[in-house]
């Protein structure tokens, strides 16, 4: 059965050039060109169609006579209603459609309704490691080690450019202005932006560390700003919404379920803690745990902080509902066999592999059982 796929990511992630490509692709596998639709739908690039009806009608008027199309719609979250449209182009008029966005409410439970089955997402991340070394090698950039991915991260424009950090920062904090402008500020009409700043500051500060609303409120008072609990969680949803953050829940693994506060948040790409609050070295080893997290969502892990009793292990990531499960602990340097992140490790009583992932290149690659694997290799493993 055709399934309508969902191609959804933070924005200036590469969606727009995976439709290009798709579209290239099409053309080379013999779909004539006038059934190859594209459409764009933001302020600058938008065919000036902002509701369902009209953004239906455009695209009939386009398909009309040809047979079944392939709809590639990007940022389609910009035309109020779209899902409307879709539906019908792909129920009425059997059409084939691609649709990116920038928002998890593509996904929310109206569109949910009107297509329950019918539709696969694809998450899209930030450039990978690997696909980071390809992009800069393609682009003749000769800065493609470890070092350069911690210090430039994922965003494909700064990959294939051979900016300095000055300017490539620029153009993240560009970036995620967008997004706040676009995605936020306008759809939510966010009217204290300073306050706003303060908690992703602080979000920032606290990268992979536990915290709660309240916290964050705690935080605001000390500056000498009050704010209540639930205005703070607002924030923080739609920032989750824009992809610019990904929650990371707790699971007990002694009782075997998700616990409710004290979650970890990580960033969509590590560059945005530079573009915001610049370089500096002490900020690493959350960096490096950043890295990691978002390398288990690409290979399709669920990934959770584990609780067990007083300990902490960094990542429960599991696949096919608990089936295949992988532990990971990350840190700086290379652990000794009495260290936290092996002793932790340790003290889980299944036969599931346990890794810790390092900065380190050198030293054991096993203790007590526990592979030892520096970032570099963990993150170019298949």
């Amino acid at each position: 059965m055709p399934l309508i796929k969902i191609i959804n990511g933070v924005r200036q992630s590469g969606k727009s050039t995976l439709l290009s490509l798709l579209a290239a692709e099409l053309e080379k596998r013999g779909i004539p060109e006038g059934q190859i639709i594209y459409r764009r739908y933001t302020a600058l690039g938008s065919p000036g169609v902002y509701d369902a009806v009209s953004m239906y009608d455009d695209l009939r008027a386009r398909t009309e006579g040809k047979g079944r199309c392939y709809l590639l719609l990007d940022e389609v979250q910009e035309v109020d209603g779209w899902e409307k449209a879709v539906n019908s182009l792909f129920e009425d008029d059997g059409h084939c459609l691609y649709i990116t966005g920038s928002s998890s409410k593509l996904l929310a439970d109206e569109f949910s309704t009107y297509i329950s089955g019918r539709y696969v997402e694809i998450p899209v991340y930030p450039l990978s490691f690997d696909e980071f070394r390809a992009f800069r090698k393609d682009a003749g950039v000769e800065a493609y080690d470890i070092g350069s991915y911690i210090e430039y991260g994922g965003f494909p424009v700064i990959s294939t450019g051979d900016f300095d950090s000055e300017t490539a920062y620029q153009i993240i904090y560009g970036i995620y202005s967008s997004i706040i402008i676009r995605d936020i500020q306008r759809r939510h009409k966010v009217t204290n932006l300073d306050l706003f700043s303060r908690v992703v500051d602080f979000m920032l500060d606290n990268m992979g560390k536990t915290f709660s609303g309240a916290s964050v409120v705690r935080f605001l008072k000390g500056q000498g700003r009050t704010q209540c609990v639930e205005q703070v969680y607002d924030y923080i949803r739609w920032l989750e919404e824009a992809f610019v953050v990904f929650r990371c829940q707790r699971y007990d693994l002694r009782g075997k379920e998700i616990l409710a506060t004290q979650e970890k948040y990580y960033l969509a790409d590590h560059s945005l803690l530079y573009g915001l609050k610049g370089f500096h070295g002490t900020d690493t080893a959350a960096v490096i745990e950043n890295i990691v997290y978002l390398e288990l969502r690409r290979r399709g892990y669920k990934v959770y902080v584990g609780k067990l009793y007083d300990k902490e292990i960094d990542f429960v990531a599991d696949k096919d509902k608990g089936k295949e499960r992988l532990y990971v602990q990350v840190c700086r340097t290379m652990p000794s066999a009495s260290d936290r992140e092996v002793a932790n490790l340790r003290s889980i009583r299944d036969s599931y592999p346990k890794v810790v992932v390092t900065l380190d290149r050198y030293g054991s690659d096993n203790l007590d059982g526990i592979r030892i694997i520096p970032l570099e290799r963990f993150l170019l493993e298949a």
